[in-house]
Order: C-alpha cells, then structure tokens, then sequence
C-alpha cells in the first residue's frame, strides 16, 4: 500500500527567499536564510514522523472546532491555547486573525460543498501564532497551521513582511493544503506540486471572495494581499488574474510565475517550480470563473472541489487537471454547457487543449485510468 507522505506547504515562495539572501540587508539575510534552513529541517522531521504513523487525531464529533495557540515567539508546538470554539475574542490581532480565518474556511467548505474541516470528519482546525521570532512564513504541517510575525520587531525602514494572520486567503491557502492531503494527495513536486498550490489559491481566493460577498468580476484575484510592508513594490505575492504581474521590486525582484504554457518554466529549484508554474492553472480557473460569471464559489468552484476529492490523483498533471474539471463541469451541468465551455475555454486560454471530447475508447481507457466512471 502506498504511504502519502505530506511535505511541509509554507506560503512565502523560497524564490522570494533566495533573492533576499542574496540583496537584503544583514538582518534581512538572517531571517531569510533562517526561514529557509528551519523549513527544510522541519520538513525532514516531518516526512519522517509519516513513515512510522497514521494521522495524528481521532475525531469524535462533526462540527467546527477552532482552537489558536501561542507559541510566545518559540519553536514548539502548538504552545499555550488562547482561544478555542465559542470564546470570545483573544484581543490578540494575530490569533483573532487565525480564528476567524480558520472559521470563515470551514464556512464556506461546510455551506457549498458539504465538507466537515479538513478530513471531511470533523477534525479540529489548530493554529498557531508567533512563531519564532521575526518568522517571515505561514505553513502547514500535515497537523495544523503556524504563522509567523513577520518583520514586526524590525525598524520600519527594514520591513518586508507583515504578519502571516493577516491575510484571510493564506489561511485558506494553507488549510486547503490539509484538504489535498486527504484527498487527491498530489505529490509535491513539478506539475502534480503546481496543481497543489494552485488549488490552494483557488480556495484561498474564494474564501476571500465570499467573506467580501465579491462576484468574479469584482474579485481582485490576489493571493497575499497585505502581506508585503509599504517597503516592497507589489501588490501581493501572486495575482491569479495576471501571474507575473503580483510584485516588481529591487529587493524581491520580478514576479516570475507564467501564465501561459509557452512560458513554462522547467527547473530543478522549488520542488520543481511548484509556487512558479503554479500560474498556469491559477489563470485557467480564473479564466472559467470570468466566463461563468456570478460567484465564483458556486459553480466554478464546485467544478474544482469535486474534481480534486474524486478525480484527481498523486501525479495528475495539468493535461489531467483540464480534462477532469472539464468532465466534471459535463456531469454536473450538462454536456456542452456553458459551464463546460467555460472550463474548456479557461484550460485552452494558457495553451492546454481539452482531450476530454475523444471517442468512446479513449474515455474508457481515461476513466479506467483515473478510477472513476465520469464520461461513462
């Protein structure tokens, strides 16, 4: 039986990282590089600890239950509880942040998709906050969510990122992580690895959406809005909308990520360019959200959750992502209709072209390939 061993999702791109390495100021240097080293080393810890066992809870009940730690600007985890389900308000930016972000990402799996938390079971939604100090990340650990402070305790001339709580769609991002694990469980790496994190943007902007009772249209479709201090020139760490576009700056540089497969970018760096490439099926389901219109979460969002429980695999690729959305959009509303043409038209808009609409074979064998009976 095969074993899924979950990698360590943090939301910082390690790219943004390395650049700071290489052109920040000393203390810059220092906590990039830190970020970095204590990422790796908490992954290994982690691979590790899913050899040996099962996942780490037993839910009792179903029901949302959000508990927020502090870890006092320590490494352990999960720290001093400061706010469980039901308590008043912590008075603490940070995990007032992580509660109700948490809260708002089980609402909306909970209201449009029917999912309980993140196993689909009712298991608690942990969180921490102010780990380590001047941590310049927000992750997800096959358990719960961390996040740091940011630059918070730097000079304001040095800061570069805010706190990680601040955002609503990281939250969402990250606990979207803990939904792949459970289910598609892509494999962390190349495109399988940009499907990851894609899918955890999408959700991560529908959150933000319905929280902002935002249609497509209205939507900004940024990823990280706020995150950047006033020192960095951008306008979040990645745009769905436009991939390359989120920031341009002499510290961090451009952003990197395509939007079209002509611009793929093939390398050995960032598990295969998972946070890069990610672009590419970011701007697909932007794409089919615009064209379907009204509220994303509904339809278009339907469409990816259902195709990432039960039809994609570990190492589905772009091509396999495209054809089971495409099939999916076919079951739920129709063959031919606008919605699977909206999702046809998103996919062929960053160079990847539908083979979903080949012969009655063709389906067999693509169905039998990807145990499942859609098209069938």
């Amino acid at each position: 039986m095969h074993i899924y061993n979950p990698c360590l999702h943090c939301f910082t791109p390690p790219h943004l990282l390395e650049r700071i390495i290489q052109a920040g100021s000393p203390e810059q240097k220092i906590r990039a590089f830190k970020v970095l080293t204590t990422s790796a080393a908490m992954r290994g810890r982690r691979q590790s600890m899913f050899r040996i066992r099962s996942p780490f809870y037993v839910t009792a009940e179903p029901g949302k239950k959000r508990f927020v730690y502090d870890a006092d600007n320590g490494s352990d985890l999960p720290g001093k509880v400061v706010r469980r389900e039901g308590d008043a308000p912590a008075g603490d930016p940070a995990a007032d942040e992580a509660y109700e972000g948490a809260g708002a990402t089980y609402d909306l799996f909970m209201k449009y998709y029917n999912r309980d938390s993140v196993d689909g079971k009712g298991m608690e939604l942990n969180s921490t906050v102010h780990y380590q100090q001047g941590y310049d990340n927000a992750f997800w650990n096959g358990e719960q969510m961390v996040y740091g402070d940011g630059d918070e305790d730097l000079p304001q001339e040095e800061r570069l990122f805010n706190r990680f709580t601040i955002a609503e769609d990281v939250i969402a991002h990250e606990l979207t992580h803990g939904i792949t694990q459970y289910e598609a469980k892509l494999a962390y790496w190349e495109q399988s690895g940009a499907l990851n994190e894609s899918f955890s943007d999408v959700f991560g902007s529908l959150v933000k959406q319905w929280r902002l009772n935002q249609t497509a249209s209205q939507a900004d479709w940024l990823i990280g809005e706020g995150i950047f201090t006033s020192n960095v020139k951008g306008k979040a760490i990645r745009s769905m909308k436009e991939p390359g576009t989120a920031y341009d700056d002499p510290l961090m540089g451009k952003d990197p990520q395509p939007a079209h497969m002509k611009d793929y970018l093939n390398t050995s760096a960032d598990n295969g360019g998972v946070h890069i490439n990610s672009g590419i099926p970011n701007r697909a389901f932007y794409l089919t959200a615009i064209e379907i219109g009204g509220f994303a979460w509904e339809k278009a969002g339907k469409i990816w959750y259902i195709c990432l429980r039960d039809k994609l695999r570990e190492k589905s690729g772009f091509r396999d992502a495209a054809n089971l959305t495409w099939a999916v959009a076919g079951n739920l509303y129709g063959k031919n209709s606008n919605e699977q043409k909206a999702v046809q038209n998103g996919w062929e808009g960053v160079g990847i072209k539908i083979t979903g609409s080949q012969g009655f074979w063709g389906r067999l064998i693509n169905c039998f390939r990807f145990r499942c009976l859609v098209c069938l």
